[in-house]
């Protein structure tokens, strides 16, 4: 093989007494070798600049075959980093055996120091994030997705699709192998590889090092599969770069540290926006522009972190006009919308908002009634008309024999459970003939358990509890047995 270079000797570990001139077409070394003379011998020494890049028959600690790519500490210290190889030199062969031991222990040296190098920078992430017992070098050998090592399959058995589909750089596999360790599976793979295919190539290290950070900072093990999923880029983001100055940035709006995890899980793209040039200003915008109390911006990032990375002057400027319009509402009510339910910035004003209300238009509330009830619970905007709004309606006129203004003065009742809180407390009352005269008060439904068995049932806490789970069970038979007819018509 021919040699494009050779590499200068280290005097401090080798002398030189005088120069040599070789023939490149003389050497017979497998890759690139380093030519070390010591009196009239020679030692042919790797060099590889990487010392990952080792011999690719070179086997783990645990017997296994590794890639080339692969990094295990402990088979580094057992290969052979001198490796005496038959040379000629003026045309006569020689074989150097007698100073291979010397320069391996050279080259161990060097390797040992590299090694601690390395070793040390590893101990330094692992301490920072506090998750030293967790990292038990799942990265570096084979192991399914329940972190348990797997023996005797090849990559094409574990992640046959994957070969099948595209075309998988074996390199990968150690990344592979450890997001595996969160639940994520081959379709998963290819739905990363499909929407960001870099974050498949980077660095296993790199990766736990970041993921180990999200998780010290309160993020679920658990919420990592679907932050991947929906923001593979995460994998690239640096730690001191740009994880710590947006986490730093949260901290800054007053968000607890409770909350962080679960904010980065609900919006993990706000990673891949700039904190000084789109998050602040998103900030900026919604205290001076639409009008929100910046000491409530803490409460309305943590109900919906997603304001942070939408187009918010849009988002706000379609929904104050649309509000404002269609039912006379002022700049402070939308405000007052916006603080309580945030969320409805993200709903669409045909699907979202205009069904819900021409339903209550339809009950007999009048715009401004309306008006009243959003300002005072805005995420009525966020329920199902069929499934919600509508069957709740119906047994407020036949079951509870009241009137629908009364919701203008409760309209909590909206948001509440009907067969969690409304039938069960009703039906309680009725079987214990205490059930109010005329309409029934929709003040019943407010307070708590114990306070509502205390004032209007006269009982125990757990004879209620008792009642509704038998009524919660004779509903659901009734339910079932209409569905069963259902199908039977069907198919008749």
């Amino acid at each position: 093989m021919a040699v494009s270079s050779v590499y200068p000797l280290n005097p401090a570990l080798f002398s030189h007494s005088h120069s040599l001139v070789l023939s490149q077409a003389h050497l017979k070394a497998r890759s690139l070798r380093r030519i070390i003379r010591r009196g009239s011998r020679l030692v042919v020494l790797s060099t590889h600049s990487n010392a990952k890049i080792l011999k690719p028959n070179r086997k783990s600690r645990y017997g296994d075959s590794l890639s080339t790519y692969d990094t295990d500490d402990d088979c580094l210290l057992n290969d052979e980093f001198a490796e005496s190889v038959d040379f000629e030199v003026d045309g006569n062969k020689r074989v150097n055996s007698q100073w291979t031991s010397g320069a391996r222990e050279g080259g161990q040296r060097l390797l040992n120091e590299r090694t601690s190098k390395n070793t040390h920078e590893r101990s330094i992430v692992e301490k920072s994030y506090h998750t030293k017992n967790r990292i038990k070098e799942a990265a570096f050998s084979d192991i399914n997705e329940h972190g348990k090592r797997m023996t005797g399959k090849s990559a094409e058995e574990r992640y046959p699709k994957l070969y099948e589909e595209i075309d998988l750089d074996k390199k990968c596999l150690p990344l592979l192998d450890y997001l595996s360790t969160f639940d994520l599976k081959e379709p998963h793979f290819i739905q990363i590889y499909e929407r960001h295919m870099q974050s498949l190539q980077i660095n296993v290290f790199s990766a736990r090092e970041r993921l180990d950070y999200l998780l010290s900072i309160g993020v679920k093990h658990r919420d990592i599969k679907r932050i991947l999923l929906r923001q593979p880029q995460i994998l690239e983001y640096t730690v001191e770069s740009n994880l710590k100055s947006h986490i730093a940035f949260l901290m800054h709006l007053g968000i607890p540290n409770s909350r962080i995890g679960q904010i980065i899980a609900a919006a993990p793209s706000l990673f891949s926006y700039s904190v000084e040039n789109s998050l602040k200003p998103t900030v900026r915008y919604l205290v001076e522009e639409v009008g929100i109390n910046e000491k409530n911006i803490c409460k309305v990032v943590q109900l919906s972190p997603q304001i942070l990375v939408q187009r918010i002057d849009i988002s706000w400027n379609a929904r104050y006009l649309f509000l404002s319009k269609e039912l006379g509402a002022s700049r402070d009510s939308v405000v007052k919308m916006v603080t309580k339910h945030p969320q409805l910035l993200h709903y669409s004003i045909d699907d979202g908002f205009l069904p819900r209300i021409n339903f209550l238009r339809s009950i007999g509330l009048r715009d401004s009634d309306i008006l009243k009830v959003l300002t005072s619970l805005t995420q009525v905007l966020s329920l199902s008309v069929e499934d919600n709004l509508k069957p709740k309606y119906m047994y407020l006129i036949n079951e509870l024999r009241n009137e629908v203004r009364s919701l203008t003065k409760y309209p909590m009742y909206l948001s509440l459970s009907l067969e969690q809180r409304i039938r069960p407390r009703h039906r309680f009352l009725v079987s214990l003939k205490k059930a109010p005269k005329g309409p029934f008060p929709l003040s019943l439904f407010v307070p708590t358990d114990e306070s509502f068995c205390q004032q209007w049932a006269g009982t125990s806490v757990e004879k209620y509890l008792a009642f509704r789970q038998q009524l919660l069970l004779k509903e659901f038979a009734q339910k079932y047995e209409r569905r069963g007819a259902q199908k039977y018509e069907r198919r008749g």
